[in-house]
């Protein structure tokens, strides 16, 4: 078996594969990255993991979602007692506002398929509504769906505890290194070529880069990885919004109300896709999840915005996200990217079926 394998991208999904491959004394793992990690997608992600409560109940995209929240009840307390470090993490679940326009029926037999699933999901009246989240708008007289068994998660902080535990069992990181090609002198081989390095010979290579990868595979495969920016904000109240014990994440519209610790929320995300080819962060975008947010929660209007940021998401064009497959001739590239919006939720199947492609090629 090979056993050498080189990881390109150290965003959360190329942290997780090391970690979780390096539970196994069968590889030998570097992982390379131009930047220090959790700098792109990751470090611009709100961590909200859709899982239960997505509308996907079968195929590839359910099982994704499904074999990730499970596998994320073992790997956070996993990971604080190898690491000592502490993953903020929110396990209130998620509350999602449906409007006038969504199909109850549709969250009804949602309600009953999760059951059967043996999940847990929550329809919920608007007088469980006003009881639970004294802090919604008083107008909303609307149903809403509770996941309990979803969760939010800080992605930083749960990538650099990845990097960290997969440093004790032995991987080797290599940041600030950038990778410019695979294969540069044998298009069947899996030799890395940067640009102060001598060539990296390796048994494997898997492709993590978000946006990178379409340039890193061209010679490869034509897979095509699509920008869209994202932008959020962060808040700051007086106090914390509605009953201290219970802080959910709140969701209207697209736009996540995600506590954080103490008296902040992050708000967002917005999805902004270039224009003419040119990408450009839009004011307006900031403006309307800000009002989103203040129309579910009046009193955000009340906090101070002390952070905004934004980050690119990689959004496959012309084929269902995320990509994961060999790329090549021989087999020996694998890919796991173009997440969009799932990354952080993603990552453990992600890596589960990374190991499972090691296994049998």
């Amino acid at each position: 078996m090979s056993n050498s394998i080189s990881i390109i991208g150290c965003g959360i999904i190329g942290a997780t594969i090391a970690y979780e491959l390096s539970c196994s004394d069968l590889y030998q793992i570097d992982v390379y990255d131009r930047q220090q990690p959790a700098q792109a997608a990751t470090g611009a992600a709100l961590g909200v993991l859709m899982g239960i409560i997505s509308q996907k109940v079968k195929g590839r995209a359910w099982n994704l979602r499904r074999d990730s929240i499970r596998r994320y009840q073992t790997l956070i307390p996993e990971l604080e007692k190898m690491t000592g470090l502490k993953i903020p993490y929110n396990s209130q679940g998620i509350v999602k506002l449906l409007s006038a326009e969504d199909d109850l029926e549709k969250w009804t037999q949602l309600v009953t398929t999760r059951t059967e699933q043996e999940w847990h999901l929550e329809l919920w009246n608007a007088r469980k509504i006003a009881t639970q989240l004294p802090q919604l708008n008083p107008r909303f007289t609307g149903t809403a769906v509770y996941s309990p068994q979803d969760l939010q998660i800080d992605p930083v902080a749960l990538t650099n505890a990845l990097v960290v535990a997969a440093k004790m069992n032995g991987v080797n990181f290599h940041f600030d290194r950038s990778i410019e090609s695979i294969g540069a002198n044998n298009p069947d081989s899996c030799d890395l070529l940067t640009s102060d390095l001598p060539v990296i010979t390796s048994d494997r290579v898997i492709v993590t880069a978000g946006l990178g990868a379409t340039s890193l595979l061209s010679p490869h495969a034509p897979i095509e990885i699509q920008p869209v920016l994202g932008q959020a904000i962060q808040i700051r109240l007086p106090r914390q919004l509605g009953n201290p014990d219970f802080q959910p994440v709140i969701v209207k519209d697209d736009v996540n109300i995600v506590p954080c610790g103490g008296n902040d929320y992050w708000v967002g995300a917005t999805v902004e896709f270039p224009v003419d080819g040119v990408m450009v962060a839009d004011a307006a975008g900031i403006e309307q999840i800000e009002r989103v947010a203040i129309s579910a929660c009046p009193d955000l209007a009340r906090g101070e915005i002390v952070r905004t940021w934004q980050g690119l998401r990689p959004r496959p064009n012309h084929r269902p996200a995320p990509v994961i497959d060999r790329v090549g001739n021989n087999g020996r590239i694998l890919v796991a990217t173009g997440h969009y919006r799932n990354g952080i939720l993603l990552a453990p199947a992600t890596a589960r079926i990374v190991g499972d492609m090691l296994l049998t090629n």
